[in-house]
């Protein structure tokens, strides 16, 4: 114990959280109780509250967490500089990585988010996972006024519409994709990533200006 007094606040936290989330993927948020994460952390009951005052604070970590490594899986499809084609390519592949690794946090990222700061209590956190999602749709924005600048998007395109379908869509085809591998490969006779690419191309279609074969 003395040993962790001396670690900074975050890594106490961190230490908390990441248990958090081992033990939330197994049992799910709602059955799994604080003296479950304390014990699975190492921690006392009483120096888990030290740390955070309920199991909220620790989820609206985790789903910060989650909307930081989203952003950063964005940032590096984004910094791709090809065609408007091979960004979007990147963006999907990235996007299904991304649920690869860390299942449990694609899911935390589609649930919904406060954008409620003037007439409600809030945690830090949720401000912060807010801006960071602001920031990713502002860098989609400029992917898509891009691609139609250059003639490869449809002009007719309403940004902030098409972004929410955009995932809405694609979150979709890749958490399917996930959970029916088994039943794809068996009735179409296709790999999880051939699904994943079809579908990623179909919604391509769908926003491409000149028809893609």
């Amino acid at each position: 114990m003395g040993r962790r007094k001396k670690e900074p606040r975050s890594v106490h936290r961190e230490n908390i959280a990441s248990a958090a989330s081992v033990l939330f993927m197994e049992k799910g948020i709602d059955a799994a109780s604080m003296d479950e994460i304390a014990k699975a952390a190492g921690y006392s009951k009483a120096t888990l509250y030290v740390y955070f005052e309920n199991k909220e604070e620790i989820v609206g970590l985790l789903v910060l967490e989650s909307m930081k490594k989203l952003d950063g899986y964005i940032d590096a499809a984004l910094a791709q500089q090809e065609t408007t084609r091979k960004r979007y390519d990147c963006i999907c592949r990235g996007l299904a990585r991304y649920q690869e690794e860390f299942p449990f946090y694609f899911k935390m990222v589609l649930d919904q988010i406060n954008i409620d700061f003037e007439n409600r209590d809030y945690l830090p956190e949720e401000k912060e996972t807010y801006q960071v999602g602001e920031e990713i749709n502002e860098k989609m924005k400029a992917f898509l006024a891009d691609g139609m600048k250059n003639g490869d998007l449809r002009e007719d395109l309403e940004v902030m519409p098409t972004i929410f379908n955009f995932w809405g869509m694609l979150s979709g085809i890749i958490q399917l994709a996930a959970n029916k591998e088994e039943y794809i490969e068996k009735s179409m006779g296709l790999s999880k990533i051939q699904f994943l690419e079809y579908g990623f191309h179909m919604l391509y279609c769908s926003i491409a200006k000149e028809k893609q074969g």
